[in-house]
């Protein structure tokens, strides 16, 4: 499969791409859709990068959508999937499976979503982990300062943060509801924020075996 998509891949991947394609290791990649809004425009970038991803990359990409799990304010951490109540141990598998996190957020009040950190608060730390971090505003200011409480976040997690983030401003306007990019000059944002997060992921990804929770 790598082969066969070495020219696509050599694109997403860059130069790097070159000495690592035959090494490549599929991915668990888990993109976390922080927005609780019904008709959330942060979902569709989620939403457009898991096409991206699935479609130029040979790792399994899926969607963490916060609005499917009802989550109650945090009592008790979720240590394993087999201590986590029934409930949620689909997405305990998921979040325990994963080998990189993309975080999609909103800004609310200078910072990320609470249904976001609520999530995150319920499971271990991702010791190890890389994670890519994106947010979204309608605003001009694409959830800048959410984008800078994230790098916050991801050492509290013991993960590593690719320092490429992927700020989204007027997002109604750079993609539709069915997660299709309709503003052709942020491809180039786009590209360098997969870039430097998949050479993180794949970089990271022999750490895997040697980190604890």
């Amino acid at each position: 499969m790598v082969k066969a998509n070495e020219n696509v891949l050599t694109m997403v991947y860059g130069l790097w791409a070159i000495d690592h394609l035959p090494n490549l290791q599929n991915m668990n990649i888990e993109i976390i859709s922080g927005s609780p809004r019904t008709n959330s425009v942060t979902y569709r970038v989620a939403l457009f990068l898991q096409k991206h991803l699935t479609q130029h990359t040979p790792h399994q990409v899926n969607i963490i959508d916060v609005r499917d799990w009802k989550l109650p304010l945090l009592e008790n951490v979720f240590s394993s999937v087999e201590n986590t109540p029934e409930a949620f141990k689909p997405l305990a598998e998921r979040m325990f499976a994963a080998d990189a996190f993309i975080l999609v957020t909103p800004e609310y009040n200078g910072s990320y979503s609470p249904a976001l950190q609520n999530l995150m608060d319920h499971f271990p730390k991702q010791a190890h982990k890389p994670f890519g971090l994106v947010t979204a505003s309608t605003g001009a200011m694409g959830g800048m300062r959410a984008s800078q409480q994230l790098l916050l976040l991801v050492p509290a997690l013991f993960g590593v943060a690719s320092p490429y983030m992927l700020v989204t401003p007027f997002v109604d306007k750079k993609f539709n509801e069915a997660g299709e990019l309709t503003d052709s000059s942020f491809s180039k944002s786009i590209d360098l924020f997969t870039n430097e997060f998949l050479w993180l992921a794949e970089t990271l990804r022999p750490e895997l075996s040697t980190a604890y929770n």
